[in-house]
């Protein structure tokens, strides 16, 4: 599947021309994996986290974790991998935004299978509570998915710098 979304990074690049761009799949940090499944003479089926930092909002990263086939059809990138994925985001710096952003954004996006379905994390902000919230969710071309995981992230001072308000920053 690694040859797979280095093509979903340039189809975005492409696809976005100029505009801001969310993350790519191959600048996920695979961080470590567990053997699910073990599958004699190919890889197993294994659970892998990564982690990515927000392209737009300085300190703040987020860790998710995906189940990937191994087997034949996993190693030459034909498997369907499931839709379930789970999601943490955590402040880790001092919090600086690029830009403005929408609400729904598009932070990260991979395809999990050839052709149908793709994995997207994307980014809100809870105004009353001055909160980033991220949702990763995975959905189907032909049919959605209810598989989804939301993680949120409050604005918290960092030394002795005041958070800033996420809502200064949203498109209206």
């Amino acid at each position: 599947m690694m040859w797979l979304r280095g093509l979903t990074g340039c189809a975005l690049a492409l696809g976005l021309g100029l505009a801001a761009q969310p993350a790519r799949a191959d600048d996920a940090d695979r961080i470590f994996d567990k053997s699910t499944v073990w599958r004699p003479l190919t890889p197993n089926d294994k659970l892998v986290v990564y982690g990515i930092d927000d392209p737009s909002v300085a300190g703040v990263a987020c860790w998710y974790t995906q189940p990937e086939k191994g087997g034949i059809k996993g190693t030459l990138g034909l498997a369907e991998d499931v839709s379930d994925i789970s999601l943490a985001c955590r402040q880790v710096g001092p919090v600086q935004f690029k830009g403005k952003f929408k609400q729904g954004e598009v932070v990260f996006s991979e395809r999990r299978s050839l052709i149908f379905k793709s994995m997207q994390i994307v980014r809100g902000c809870d105004t009353k509570r001055n909160t980033l919230i991220y949702m990763v969710y995975s959905d189907k071309v032909i049919q959605g998915s209810p598989k989804n995981s939301t993680s949120a992230v409050p604005l918290m001072p960092w030394g002795t710098e005041a958070p800033p308000r996420c809502d200064a920053f949203m498109e209206k």
